[in-house]
């Protein structure tokens, strides 16, 4: 059983060695967002690259169904502290969306876009290599909207308020600009092994 405080007896060494500093083990899936859940239907659904406000590519619903499918499993950490373990999910990469719309990344940076107006930075060499994918199932069914469905960026080995919610695109921008939170004092990175949590972490 899992605590949020220090209390009680302290969690065995195989799961401290994946509780990143800070971070407590929850078998809940913490539900947390800026406002209201948006309803996002699969029938107008798009999903578009932009480099700036030009578009490089854009697919449907039915359209990105039909890309190359990528599972996932792992653990997911949360900048509030929360850390869930062993994770199902299942996708699109990044790297299987680069080469559907026949391109390499024009800049080494981008800001994820979401249905509810909700941006965050992250560094192209982080979403590459199989590291990120725009993913459409967790748990082998459709992600609930509270958790981000249709469909939601993930990039695990950051903090999840780097995996954008009901993501709609991806936009490149020549250097690395802050999204919703990094404009509020989140990090701009995020890494949860070095607790870059705030701007001054």
């Amino acid at each position: 059983m899992a605590t949020r405080g220090f209390t009680g007896r302290p969690p065995a060494a195989s799961i401290r060695e994946r509780l990143p500093p800070g971070q407590y083990l929850t078998d809940d899936f913490p539900v947390l967002q800026l406002g209201p859940t948006p309803r996002v239907s699969t029938e107008g659904w798009r999903f578009t690259l932009r480099h700036g406000s030009r578009p490089l590519a854009s697919w449907s619903w039915d359209e990105f169904a039909q890309l190359p499918r990528t599972r996932w499993g792992g653990d997911i950490h949360c900048v509030t502290k929360w850390s869930k373990f062993d994770t199902a999910w299942e996708g699109v990469s990044f790297d299987d969306i680069l080469a559907a719309a026949g391109l390499e990344a024009p800049t080494g940076f981008l800001l994820a876009e979401s249905h509810d107006d909700y941006t965050t930075n992250v560094p192209v060499a982080d979403l590459t290599g199989g590291r990120a994918m725009v993913a459409t199932l967790y748990d082998g069914k459709p992600i609930p909207p509270d958790h981000g469905g249709p469909a939601r960026l993930l990039v695990p080995h950051l903090y999840f308020w780097k995996s954008a919610k009901w993501v709609k695109g991806l936009r490149f921008t020549e250097r690395d600009e802050a999204g919703f939170w990094e404009l509020r004092g989140y990090h701009m990175y995020g890494d949860p092994w070095r607790e870059q949590r705030f701007s001054g972490d």
